[in-house]
């Protein structure tokens, strides 16, 4: 008698075995893109851009400390901690659609004291007795139309988009972390620029009211002198602002306090610079660098999978369902074939009507596909324009650098002749503060657009796809549970 469960589950194992491949719904094929063949902006190529090469990207800019703090926010950024509790959840999520594709078992139990009376006992006499019983209920959902299947097949893909999650994360971390940190070097070079030129000016003033004493400088000159070098004196507060801006941005990119990095970068360092241009590549490259793309395109199969899953609810589900159980009036006798009892059966269940519901269902399943899609083709559209408009910034911005290179070497000269035909009375006083105010503002505006650049650099990097091309630990835990398994509930 025992026996027979056992051929049974046996029976309904190959059943579910012979229908695993049955499904409804579409199934998934990645979609065609068209794309440029080349790029509009940048040498022209048809060989496809390894990714490998974009790995690491932000050492070419030479800056050790810069290498540090991307180490520390990898290790410490709050979002990253997220996208790796979502794959995570992901992950877990995935493992429940596998369970629902295995048969259920529970076991039970029970032992129950009991007492007739004398009035209703055949013998005339109080009667007291045990009853034992123990059991297995067992369920099985036959897939027979795939529902289960799609779910896993969903969860799956959702598992691969949360990978790419982390990855696009991960990329705009360190693109951020770059871009500040440069922005803060530079605010550094434009207080210390303003500070020289500050004292300078103040030289000029000196000069001038030496010469206002000896009756060969007007006092409108002295005041003009003044004046000039405390405008320059102001926009170091600014400055001031701005580069602490910057340092607090990156202490949060971090995951610590807003001015933990300060001892860092107090001691002041130069401007990151890259001298080359990264290979930009094909623009097909972007389906296969960008994780901001695969995450798109693995989204849409995940939506796609969702149509099947809700199809299936419009076809009918068989479950096979099985009992076994035994009964005793001691716990010795509880597993004797004389107190073992068994069931088992399928269970069809059929949608006849529900208003449309299902019907509905799956068609939200595809305007949500249809959603995904133009999303992923909107992340293509956005990757390519992301590209050319970093390769134009860089190399246009480079240009810019050179001339006003130039432009401050002519100013520095200039303000140098001014000053000496000024002290020998060839020149009016008003010809040194134009070439001074003129200088400044050529250094200054030149430490501007080498900042501009190196964030350009990073931008484009950024764009190609170019992250973190080391492994990261999601498994462990940012929160550790303690004390989680059953104990006194805490008063309120």
């Amino acid at each position: 008698m025992t026996k027979t469960p056992l051929a049974c589950w046996a029976g309904i194992g190959l059943v579910a075995m012979t229908l695993a491949g049955c499904a409804v719904g579409p199934d998934y094929a990645t979609p065609g893109q068209l794309l440029p063949g080349q790029w509009g902006n940048a040498p022209k190529t048809t060989k496809p851009l390894d990714a490998a090469r974009l790995g690491g990207w932000w050492k070419k800019l030479g800056d050790r400390r810069l290498n540090e703090i991307v180490e520390r926010a990898v290790a410490g950024n709050l979002d990253v901690a997220s996208a790796k509790a979502r794959i995570r959840e992901a992950r877990a999520t995935r493992r429940q659609a596998i369970g629902a594709l295995l048969p259920q078992i529970d076991g039970q139990g029970s032992a129950t004291r009991s007492r007739s009376s004398a009035a209703t006992s055949s013998s005339g006499t109080n009667i007291t007795s045990n009853l034992y019983q123990a059991g297995f209920d067992a369920s099985f959902e036959l897939d027979l139309f795939g529902a289960n299947y799609r779910n896993v097949e969903a969860t799956t893909y959702g598992v691969d988009a949360a990978d790419e999650d982390l990855r696009a994360t991960l990329l705009t971390l360190i693109g951020d972390v770059a871009t500040n940190y440069t922005e803060a070097r530079g605010a550094q070079a434009r207080i210390a620029l303003a500070r020289r030129t500050a004292a300078s000016q103040r030289e000029t003033e000196k000069l001038t009211r030496n010469r206002f004493t000896a009756g060969t400088a007007s006092a409108l000159d002295v005041e003009r002198a003044a004046a000039q070098a405390a405008t320059t004196e102001a926009a170091i507060p600014t400055l001031e602002a701005s580069y602490a801006q910057s340092l607090h941005q990156l202490g949060i990119l971090t995951g610590e306090a807003p001015t933990a990095l300060a001892g860092l970068l107090g001691s002041g360092g130069p401007i990151p610079a890259a001298r080359g241009t990264p290979p930009a590549g094909i623009p097909a490259d972007v389906l296969v660098n960008r994780p901001d793309v695969r995450r798109a395109e693995r989204q849409l199969a995940q939506a796609t999978a969702k149509i099947g899953q809700a199809e299936a609810a419009l076809y009918p589900s068989v479950s096979l369902t099985g009992k076994i159980s035994t009964t005793a009036l001691k716990t010795g006798d509880l597993a004797k074939n004389s107190s073992i009892g068994w069931s088992f059966g399928p269970t069809l269940s059929v949608p006849i009507f529900n208003g449309g519901e299902l019907r509905a269902a799956v068609e939200v399943a595809e305007a949500q596909r249809d959603q995904s899609d133009a999303a992923l083709r909107l992340a293509v559209l956005t990757a390519l324009q992301d590209v050319e408009n970093s390769l134009v910034n860089l190399a246009k911005e480079r240009q810019r650098a050179g001339k006003l290179s130039a432009a401050a070497t002519s100013y520095r000269e200039a303000a140098r002749l001014s000053r000496t035909l000024y002290q020998s009375g060839a020149a009016s006083f008003l010809d040194v503060l134009d070439a001074e105010r003129s200088l400044y503002s050529a250094e200054d505006t030149l430490l501007q657009s080498r900042v501009t650049a190196t964030s350009n650099f990073v931008a484009l990097n950024k764009a190609l796809g170019g992250g973190w091309d080391r492994p990261v630990e999601v498994e462990r835990k940012r929160v550790v549970d303690t004390n989680t398994g059953p104990h006194l509930r805490a008063a309120y």
